[in-house]
């Protein structure tokens, strides 16, 4: 049975994934990458790909696409399957790169926390960013992450590289996954990674989440992801 290799997003931990794991153990051994510990996406690549299985099949939300993209570029031949969520293929924009530089500057003032819950609206819908259950987990994720780990993370998303040359040659079976309402990477980047990749990709919109759809419609995610794995064995 082929591990699935879950990689969460900026300031999230393996509580992202919570509630699809049980569900993908079917598939086999489910293991949860630590993103942290370096400042590049190449690091952080090459760093998981160290300790993860010899063949995996690649699941990333966000910032764990932009390592996705990047652990296909290193090792293509590891990589059974793809599932990028919410995510892009493009390199930082001037603002997206200000605006982390102004996260961090926050973060070295004792200041992780206040950033942490003025950026919960990007990350879920109206509905969700009211209910308190969600917005906890949210910033639970974000301590156990920590404020070291966000900046070194932070970093790296700033100087990620521009993906889409390299779409045409991702050949394994690849789910593209967004929220309707995801506001950090919307629909058409999602649409742009499908038409980059070509025949071998396939998108699914969900209704009622925005960036986080792992905790905002757990099991539409997962059975996305169990039927979607179920047709490419």
């Amino acid at each position: 049975m082929t591990p699935t290799l879950l990689i969460p997003g900026l300031a999230c931990t393996a509580a992202l994934f919570r509630d699809q794991v049980g569900a993908l153990n079917a598939f086999g051994p489910v293991h949860i990458a630590d993103h942290r510990g370096a400042d590049t996406i190449g690091d952080l690549a090459a760093n998981i790909l160290k300790t993860a299985p010899s063949h995996f099949r690649l699941c990333g939300l966000s910032m764990g696409g932009y390592i996705a993209f990047e652990i296909w570029r290193q090792a293509p031949e590891r990589v059974t399957h793809m599932a990028l969520l919410d995510t892009s293929a493009r390199p930082d924009t001037p603002e997206g790169t200000q605006k982390r530089k102004d996260a961090i500057a926050l973060c070295r003032k004792g200041q992780y926390l206040r950033v942490i819950k003025e950026g919960i609206p990007n990350l879920l819908t109206e509905e969700h960013a009211r209910t308190a259950s969600m917005r906890e987990r949210v910033i639970e994720m974000a301590e156990d992450c920590g404020s070291q780990g966000y900046i070194a993370q932070q970093m790296a998303n700033a100087t990620r590289p521009d993906s889409r040359p390299t779409l045409s040659t991702i050949t394994v079976p690849t789910l593209v996954l967004v929220g309707e309402h995801d506001v950090l990477t919307p629909e058409p980047l999602a649409v742009e990674i499908v038409e980059g990749i070509g025949a071998h990709a396939e998108l699914e919109v969900l209704q009622q989440a925005a960036h986080l759809t792992p905790l905002e419609q757990p099991l539409a995610v997962r059975a996305a992801l169990t039927e979607f794995f179920a047709r490419y064995p």
